[in-house]
């Protein structure tokens, strides 16, 4: 078969991830940086919480490519899976691209009907606030990380 039926991430459905996501980092009392991509990693919606600082930008972005295109979060591991040193985790972002790769938590691919239909990154708490952000994003759209 030469084509194959995909989803996409509607404008409606990543603002609605947006809101979720506002209100989360609220909740925790941060001011974060989400970032929204489409499945090839094209930036959807970015929103940079008054307050946050303005690396966030660049971090939220990053980390959501990178969940898009590895198709699942962010993490000190490879594109594999594998684990990660330091050094190895910074020389794979440098060949990557650093716009392409990060092992920094908070960024999620967003699966839905078995399809990765984008990325979603945060940043501007901890990691762990960063993820539970990232969470609430894509439970307000019943999708799912992937991971079972």
């Amino acid at each position: 078969m030469p084509t194959a039926p995909s989803l996409r991430l509607t404008n409606t459905g990543a603002r609605s991830m947006l809101e979720a996501a506002i209100a989360k980092a609220s909740e925790f009392g941060i001011a974060a940086t989400v970032a929204i991509v489409d499945a090839g990693g094209h930036m959807m919606l970015l929103e940079r919480m008054d307050g946050g600082r303005f690396h966030t930008v660049h971090s939220s972005t990053t980390k959501a490519v990178t969940a898009a295109s590895n198709r699942r979060p962010t993490t000190t591991k490879g594109a594999q899976g594998q684990d990660l040193d330091t050094l190895h985790a910074l020389g794979l972002s440098l060949a990557a691209g650093p716009e392409r790769w990060t092992a920094m938590a908070g960024g999620y691919p967003i699966f839905s009907g078995g399809h990765c239909i984008g990325g979603i990154g945060v940043s501007g708490g901890d990691w762990q606030q960063d993820a539970d952000i990232s969470e609430a994003a894509l439970t307000a759209i019943g999708a799912t990380s992937g991971e079972t």
